[in-house]
């Protein structure tokens, strides 16, 4: 005779570890996004620094001359787009990251319909929408506003690598103002100009991707609202 346990007779115990495994796995899986990010991070950093000791090496051969120009504006370009596909790889890891948050505070809520008496000593989120994921990540649930803004955005592994790229970009519009043999001053502000444009066009992406909806994670145990005052 067959002692299966139908579906939804199972003992609390057996469902709690059920929900434990998962959560081991969501914070093994999110260890992982960290370690990639970093990663790429330092990957694209080791590629920036080989670059310019090469062009060091080359500009004592050349003197600044043409040939320097042309081998920088070619390598520093090849940074510059390597570098806009670690940014892109980057908010792909981050909108990863806040997947798994979400998983894990539905898990949390899973827990607490099975003892909510274990309520008070749950620090985390257990609502699956963005002030529950702000609580888990100790986040002021006010500055859920602010998470698009520029200045949060230039806090986080994106931001401060899309400012590196700008950088780059600048570096490259002024070599090529040197190429035609700009002045002084043609240099700088192509340099600074093409700069201010490589690093608004990544804000204004970086903006784009945090603002961007994703109905993969419809929220399904929204945070109550608060009793009136």
């Amino acid at each position: 005779m067959s002692t299966e346990i139908p579906p939804g007779k199972r003992d609390s115990s057996e469902a709690v570890q059920i929900l434990a495994t998962e959560h081991w796995s969501l914070l093994a899986t999110r260890a992982l996004t960290y370690q990639e990010s970093f990663g790429r991070v330092n990957m694209f950093l080791a590629i920036l620094s080989g670059a310019v000791i090469a062009l060091a090496l080359v500009a004592q051969a050349d003197r600044f001359g043409p040939v320097f120009i042309s081998i920088a504006i070619f390598m520093l370009t090849v940074v510059l787009v390597l570098g806009v596909f670690t940014v892109a790889r980057l908010m792909a890891l981050n909108r990863d990251d806040y997947h798994w948050v979400v998983a894990m505070n539905r898990l949390r809520h899973e827990y607490l319909d099975l003892h909510p008496e274990l309520a008070p000593g749950f620090s985390t989120g257990q609502h699956d929408d963005l002030p529950g994921v702000l609580r888990t990540l100790g986040v002021e649930a006010g500055a859920g506003s602010r998470l698009g803004s520029v200045f949060h955005s230039l806090q986080t592994l994106p931001g401060a690598v899309s400012i590196i790229v700008a950088a780059v970009g600048g570096a490259i519009g002024a070599l090529i103002a040197a190429g035609f043999g700009g002045a002084r001053v043609v240099v700088l502000l192509s340099g600074m100009a093409a700069f201010v444009v490589v690093a608004l066009l990544m804000i204004v992406w970086g903006r784009r991707s945090v603002r961007r909806p994703n109905t993969a994670f419809e929220p399904r145990f929204p945070t109550p609202p608060a009793p009136p005052a």
